[in-house]
């Protein structure tokens, strides 16, 4: 009875974090409460089902159990494909992580080629579907984005992928009649992450194709900075300065007709002081845009360290950082752990075959809750009282004069 007790609530998963799993409790605790998690994916009721989902993107996100779901691939993948077409907005956002997830446990090869024809036609009916929720449909565009990028192996699926998220951003573009700013609607949120999808895939596709893509879209895609949204600016402005590298990569001296008029553009955005903005909203663009300005105008990149254990990764470009950064935001909090483990991401990032190390070594290089917060504590209080003495020295000048 206490058994089941522990799966009975599937959200004390994503309560407990993988911190618990490591500490606490062993493969086998894992892999029942799991097994119960996949049982709750049929239950009638809703959010019991959501949690249960949850739960299950969660212990993938968080540890590697390659051999448990290559088991159960099939019974995950019924579970997930029921759950998208029957399920409301929260239960199909859950389903298409879980798919997301799912993807990057098993990596490319057949296995995860099935969960994509199996997916694939349902997601891509959501993100087409008016009436749909625009959350659930803007998770199924990041998660169409990422299951294509590993899973597909057939040339035309790809191009037919990203002509689905092309139909759905470039409905942002700016239309001729219309004024010199683009108003953000409901749906902007659904066109950014169909971009950043989009642009994703782009990174995978033959020369030629590239080519194609950027003839359509490098003199619209600029029209979407002029958006009264930060992120839509953003993502616009990263895409193209991917877009930059990757005609760059194909021909050196490659020539953009409006360049000038560009980087007039991302130069107003990398010192945008305007009023009515948010500072938080300035101070994340000017930092973006001055990065994206340095790559269109000089071909520099700023190179950024990613640490995990022992290793570390150097992210020295666009198509490196835009890959990362998607792999995140399904990942999370797992991202470090699965760049450790995973070999699919690690054949991305060409860091070679996973680092082993023995069991005296991880628990060493291993801070406990308490050891964290104790070091969190001490770093406030050197923050607090560093800042105490500025103020001090800020009134004896104030005194002074």
């Amino acid at each position: 009875m206490s058994h089941c007790s522990g799966y009975s609530d599937p959200s004390s998963f994503a309560e407990d974090g993988p911190e618990v799993l490591d500490e606490e409790g062993t493969q086998e605790d894992l892999e029942y409460k799991l097994k119960g998690f996949i049982d709750l994916t049929l239950d009638k009721s809703a959010k019991t089902r959501q949690a249960a989902l949850e739960g299950i993107k969660n212990a993938l996100a968080s540890k590697m159990l390659y051999e448990f779901i290559l088991e159960r691939r099939m019974t995950l993948t019924d579970s997930i494909e029921r759950c998208l077409k029957k399920g409301k907005s929260d239960e199909q956002r859950a389903a298409a992580a879980l798919a997301s997830v799912l993807c990057i446990q098993l990596g490319p090869g057949i296995e995860s080629e099935e969960v994509l024809k199996t997916l694939g036609p349902i997601l891509k009916k959501i993100i087409c579907d008016g009436t749909a929720s625009i959350q659930a449909r803007q998770t199924c565009a990041t998660c169409f984005g990422v299951c294509c990028f590993i899973a597909t192996d057939d040339i035309t699926e790809l191009y037919s992928t990203l002509e689905c998220l092309e139909n759905v951003f470039t409905k942002s573009y700016l239309k001729e009649k219309d004024t010199n700013v683009i108003c953000s609607t409901p749906n902007t949120v659904l066109h950014i992450s169909s971009l950043l999808a989009w642009t994703l895939l782009l990174t995978i596709c033959p020369i030629s194709e590239v080519k194609k893509k950027l003839e359509m879209h490098f003199h619209k895609l600029p029209s979407l900075l002029s958006s009264d949204d930060v992120n839509m600016r953003i993502a616009a402005g990263e895409s193209l300065a991917l877009m930059f590298e990757l005609a760059r990569g194909m021909e050196s001296d490659f020539f953009y007709e409006d360049m000038e008029s560009l980087t007039q553009m991302l130069r107003a955005l990398a010192t945008d002081g305007n009023k009515h903005r948010a500072k938080v909203d300035k101070r994340k663009q000017r930092s973006v845009f001055r990065d994206i300005l340095r790559a269109v105008e000089e071909r520099d990149f700023p190179t950024e360290t990613v640490k995990f254990g022992p290793e570390r990764m150097y992210i020295d470009c666009w198509v490196k950082k835009h890959t990362y950064d998607t792999f995140k935001e399904v990942l999370g909090s797992g991202m470090q752990y699965h760049l450790q483990s995973n070999e699919f991401l690690r054949n991305v990032f060409e860091l070679g075959p996973p680092v082993m190390l023995d069991a005296a070594t991880l628990k060493t290089m291993k801070i406990s809750r308490f050891e964290r917060h104790l070091y969190n504590s001490a770093a406030f209080k050197a923050r607090t009282k560093a800042r105490s003495k500025c103020r001090d020295k800020r009134a004896d000048v104030g005194e002074f004069f």
